[in-house]
Formats: structure tokens, sequence, C-alpha cells
């Protein structure tokens, strides 16, 4: 049985997520993060030295890094959801993969944290702001009439960036990007995906459901 060690509002949620739609059984270990800090709790150092989730536990395997969970999982339980190592798509696939924690999170992370250093971090938000259009620029491109990532169905370069769509959805960032949110949102309302959340707990980064149309008024004859 697979044990997820799993840190609330983390990308440990895609993992769930995936495990959902792979079908496989596995055991939840929680940790909750510092109501004040917002960081991990110390127990996780005692799964792993960095003491950040994720993490997954298989069959005497300890693996860390979503990017090589998600590899591991895909390639042992449901090589569904990745194209053929010999075809065409692969390389597609191997550079969402490596793209979403390598390069889109980073100007994430550093907007998040130069948002605690108040006036002493102006010189740096313009750039940043700037690396995150661009990465969204990119990403919306390559949702221009396609569903998912990587030819015509879901695989674990969605996997991989859901986490990008969710936080530029969920902070508001992606309103210039209807396609990303659409996309966060299509992920989002999946059963599997419902699923994950229900065994996961509350997801800070779960979206509101879209606003429904008014009904159009009734005219007098």
């Amino acid at each position: 049985m697979i044990t997820v060690h799993h840190l609330n509002n983390s990308r440990s949620q895609r993992i769930l997520w995936l495990l959902e739609e792979l079908g496989v059984g596995y055991d939840i270990k929680f940790y909750t993060r510092d109501t004040t800090t917002n960081l991990a709790p110390p127990e996780l150092k005692a799964v792993h030295p960095l003491g950040k989730s994720p993490v997954i536990e298989d069959g005497g395997r300890r693996i860390v890094e979503s990017g090589a969970i998600v590899e591991y999982l895909i390639r042992t339980y449901g090589p569904h959801l990745m194209p053929a190592a010999d075809g065409p798509l692969y390389d597609d696939y191997l550079e969402w993969l490596h793209f979403a924690e390598g390069t889109a999170m980073l100007p994430f992370m550093l907007k998040l944290y130069t948002s605690r250093l108040g006036h002493a971090a102006a010189p740096l938000a313009p750039r940043i702001d700037e690396q995150i259009a661009s990465h969204l620029d990119f990403f919306d491109a390559a949702l221009v009439d396609r569903e998912w990532l990587v030819g015509d169905r879901l695989s674990g370069a969605d996997v991989m960036m859901s986490f990008v769509a969710e936080i530029a959805a969920a902070q508001g960032l992606a309103g210039p990007y209807p396609r990303i949110v659409d996309y966060a949102r299509r992920i989002q309302s999946r059963p599997q995906w419902q699923a994950a959340l229900a065994r996961g707990g509350p997801y800070l980064f779960t979206l509101p459901a879209p606003p429904t149309a008014e009904p159009a008024a009734a005219t007098a004859e």
C-alpha cells in the first residue's frame, strides 16, 4: 500500500489526485502547516531531511519531489497517462513535467516571499510580475484549441501543471488567461480530483464555481 505524506495546501494534493486517476489504493499521513509561519511541521523532517511534502512510500521505496513521484507512479501503475517513450509526443511531455517546477513555479514563489518584505521588495516586483506574465503567456498559448497539454488526453503533464494553474487562478493572476482558469476548473471538476479533495481535506486553491448566467428577463407582450 502506498503511503502519501500529505501537507495541507501543498503540492501533495496533485499526488492524491494522480492516485485517484490511477485507481491505486493509498493511505495518507497528514501534516498541518503552522498557523503563524505557514511552514511545514518539524515532524516531516523525520520523513525526509528537508521536511517537505510530498513524499511517498511504496514497497520500501521512499520518493520525494513531485516530478519524480509523478514519473514513478505513472511508470509503475499507469503508463496510459504518458505518451509512448519512442513516440513524437514524449519530449513535449517531459518538457511540461520539468517546466512546472523547474521554471513556472519560481516567480510565484518569489512573489510570495517578497510580498512579506513590504517596500523593501519594490525594486524586484516588476521583474517578478514580468516573469509570471511571460510564463502564463506560454502556458496559455499551449491550451489554444485543446483541453490537455499533450495530445488529446489527460497525462502526467497535466498533473504537474495543475498546481501552477490553481495557484495562478486562485491568486487572481490568471485573469487575462481564461483558458488557464478553464483548465484549472476542468481539472477540479473531475470526479477523481473531487475524490482526492474529500480524502485530503480542505484545499486553499479550490476554485469557486463559475458564475451562472442570469436568466433572461421576460418581456411584456
